[in-house]
């Protein structure tokens, strides 16, 4: 038998749907887009200002030990009170003084029994060689942390904060931060004489590791913060940092 053909202008059959995607069980990570720069050869120079070339190499005049970038400049250079000066070579004395006072008391005992006091006595003679070796090596010592007090310094630029921090004699190291990176700059002024004489500390925070900088015995404290802040909110909002005193860093 012959299959029966479909009447003319029927439409086929229409197929089945196709079954939807079943969705994986776990989402698919989005897949990294490399983007491809070409790079000159040889670094385009930075053009630099006239202005900030000058303040940048007044600075490096100054302060050549800073390490600056080629647009970089000293905004402040924070001073440290010379309290603390007076504070070492004021304990200095009083032990020389107390060694003093110790050998001038073995002296009168030496009188009181009877025995030679003049310069030529056994007991006269090795007090005067101990306090001379006393007061030698506390006036060694006396110079040598006046040395390390006077070597850690804190510099402001238009870009960072550089701590130079003078431990020992032998120790030293630097610490800088970036302004973008400060969360927040404050200072300290305890005690009657630091309120007196315009003294005290100066704290910087961090953003993110939440490290703490402090330097202590600040001259002016709270101006230098004035100065530190304004800086800051200038370099973080994109404006040029003005200089406390427009001729050159302070």
């Amino acid at each position: 038998m012959q299959p029966e053909e479909p009447p003319t202008g029927a439409q086929p059959p229409t197929p089945p749907p196709a079954p939807a995607p079943v969705p994986p069980p776990y989402p698919k990570p989005p897949q990294p887009q490399h983007v491809h720069f070409s790079r000159a050869i040889q670094p385009v120079p930075e053009v630099v200002p006239p202005e900030l070339q000058r303040l940048h190499e007044a600075s490096l005049k100054r302060y050549p030990g800073l390490n600056l970038s080629n647009s970089e400049y000293v905004i402040s250079a924070v001073r440290r009170h010379p309290i603390g000066v007076l504070r070492i070579w004021f304990f200095a004395f009083v032990i020389i003084a107390a060694f003093a006072v110790l050998i001038a008391a073995t002296w009168a005992s030496q009188s009181a029994q009877g025995l030679p006091t003049g310069s030529e006595g056994p007991v006269s003679v090795i007090a005067a060689a101990i306090l001379g070796v006393i007061a030698v090596l506390v006036m060694g010592g006396a110079f040598v942390a006046t040395y390390v007090y006077n070597a850690n310094r804190f510099f402001l630029t238009n870009e960072s904060v550089v701590q130079e921090i003078q431990s020992s004699l032998f120790s030293k190291h630097e610490q800088t931060v970036s302004l973008s990176n400060i969360e927040d700059a404050s200072f300290k002024t305890a005690g009657i004489f630091a309120t007196w004489l315009n003294y005290g500390t100066i704290r910087l925070s961090t953003e993110g590791d939440e490290t703490t900088y402090v330097f202590k015995y600040v001259y002016r404290p709270k101006e230098e913060v004035a100065i530190l802040n304004n800086a800051i909110e200038a370099f973080k909002n994109g404006r040029p940092i003005a200089l406390p005193n427009q001729d050159q860093p302070s």
